[in-house]
């Protein structure tokens, strides 16, 4: 599918492109569960980002230094609600973090596969693979602001599939819309408080980025490098669901699909690509 393109539709407000890329949702059933009929149902939902290009062509990892423009990167994001901000909840802070950050897409497919196990107390448990639930394309923009405030960073996202004419039944339960677009705050892992990961699993940012947070709790995606460190943790705000009213821009998605082929998963694997491919559980 690609990056997809922008188009800026007004002037105001100001708004800079400082990533591009692809994104990708997918759920897993809970422990023990063949498959899921609700959002009841879901152990984790999961977005897997894929930045092609943007500000800086090359972007620091904790293990190396990727040209987006030229080598697969892929960043591996657990949700902790288990569900996008619902639009309608304007303030309420929806908590992620990065699970893995790696250009190997085969570390990526081990990570949605399910897996099975021995526990002392439960005894032998599995997790089922991994739903494919949409496609599509994301920006992380800078937003400037008018009256001298500190500017703020959205990742906006426009879905490709489901298709216009599919059902969207988990994706309407986990607040996948069509296009959303969300504040997006990364966490200081120097300042406690608030939960989250325990402290040996917080990212530790190069003195560069850690600079940039400063003594705050939470600062900007600004630059996006932050999301390249295993262990970083950031919220997002639902901001609109209505991208053009917003920001006043255009995302303009490529009709062809790239999960089949990227992650491997065949039509015919029924349950892994049901969700996606249908709008419906599975």
């Amino acid at each position: 599918m690609g990056q997809g393109q922008e188009e800026k539709i007004r002037p105001e407000p100001q708004t800079e492109i400082q990533e591009r890329g692809e994104i990708f949702f997918f759920y897993r059933p809970k422990v023990n569960k063949e498959e899921a009929h609700s959002a009841d149902d879901v152990q984790r939902l999961y977005i897997i980002m894929r930045p092609e290009s943007g500000e800086r062509q090359v972007e620091d990892t904790n293990k190396e230094q990727v040209n987006i423009e030229k080598q697969a990167l892929f960043r591996f994001i657990v949700m902790g609600r288990k569900k996008l901000p619902d639009p309608k909840e304007k303030s309420r802070p929806y908590w992620g973090f990065v699970e893995m950050v790696t250009t190997k897409v085969d570390q990526v497919k081990n990570a949605l596969r399910g897996v099975e196990y021995e526990t002392s107390t439960k005894g032998h448990r599995h997790t089922s693979h991994a739903r494919a639930l949409g496609e599509g394309i994301y920006r992380i923009v800078r937003h400037k602001q008018e009256d001298g405030k500190r500017s703020h960073t959205h990742l906006i996202y426009k879905l490709e599939f489901p298709g216009e004419g599919e059902k969207k039944e988990p994706q309407q339960e986990l607040n996948i819309e069509r296009e959303g677009s969300f504040i997006i705050q990364i966490k200081n892992p120097e300042k406690g408080g608030g939960g989250g990961l325990q402290k040996k699993r917080k990212a530790v940012f190069p003195a560069h980025l850690q600079g940039e947070l400063g003594h705050v709790r939470f600062g900007p995606a600004d630059p996006p490098d932050f999301l390249n460190y295993e262990g970083c943790e950031f919220l997002l705000i639902s901001a609109s669901d209505d991208i053009e009213h917003e920001l006043g821009l255009k995302l303009v998605t490529e009709e062809c699909s790239d999960l089949l082929n990227t992650f491997k998963f065949a039509q015919d694997d029924d349950a892994s690509v049901t969700p996606f491919l249908k709008g419906i559980w599975a």
